[in-house]
């Protein structure tokens, strides 16, 4: 039995293949970002159109990189956005924060800080209730793991010293780097990140453990302990 295609149909058929066409042709750097998030959802959705859905996601975040970033529970509250899209987002977020880790890793971690830092940057300074991680490096200061050990609220995040030490002597680490993330958009350490820090310097200390550096990160940049003189 012959079937044919709606006007709808072959319309939104031709306009994915003309918008991929073009993103190949041009290379991307120019498209709008409703069309990006449109090539991003076709492998979401197979059939219908999604421009609705795209400019939708764009009008109640606000942003490319905010829709991207934003949390499943709140994707899923916008209309036509079911589980397939929000994990088309959530890949695309996922291999963002890999390509830009990549270059953090490759070489010891002491001589790749800036791209240490976009990575922290991308992976932690949307995030809104702070987490505590932890970079554990060998005696070649190259990356063992990358480790988000605590999430708290808004604005306190639990760390446990003596935890912090047992995963490093579990992973045969021989120097850290904490880092942790104010919501709040200040970076600024408060009272209770410093004196944190010192007991973790010096419970590290007891097993031959170092700690290079603290990093808090925000929406609004960084602030590293070591540069301040912290440690």
């Amino acid at each position: 039995m012959m079937r044919f295609m709606t006007n709808d149909a072959a319309y939104n058929l031709g306009h994915r293949s003309r918008l991929r066409q073009r993103f190949l042709a041009e290379g991307g750097q120019h498209i709008p970002d409703y069309e990006l998030l449109e090539l991003i959802l076709f492998c979401a959705k197979p059939r219908g159109d999604v421009k609705p859905l795209a400019k939708r996601l764009l009008k109640h975040f606000g942003s490319f990189h905010r829709v991207i970033q934003a949390p499943p529970h709140e994707l899923r509250q916008i209309e036509d956005m079911g589980d397939a899209g929000i994990a088309a987002l959530k890949a695309v977020e996922i291999a963002a924060q890999r390509l830009v880790k990549a270059p953090a890793t490759e070489r010891p971690v002491l001589q790749s800080w800036s791209a240490l830092l976009d990575y922290c940057q991308l992976a932690m300074g949307k995030e809104r209730v702070e987490q505590f991680r932890i970079l554990f490096l060998n005696n070649k200061n190259a990356l063992i793991a990358d480790e988000v050990q605590q999430k708290g609220t808004v604005n306190h995040t639990p760390v446990y010293p003596r935890e912090v030490v047992k995963r490093a002597l579990e992973l045969g680490a021989s120097a850290i780097i904490l880092a942790h993330n104010h919501p709040s958009g200040d970076p600024m350490p408060s009272k209770d990140d410093i004196e944190m820090t010192r007991k973790i310097i010096e419970a590290a200390k007891t097993v031959n453990v170092t700690v290079h550096d603290h990093l808090i990160i925000s929406a609004n940049g960084h602030y590293s302990f070591r540069s301040y003189g912290l440690i």
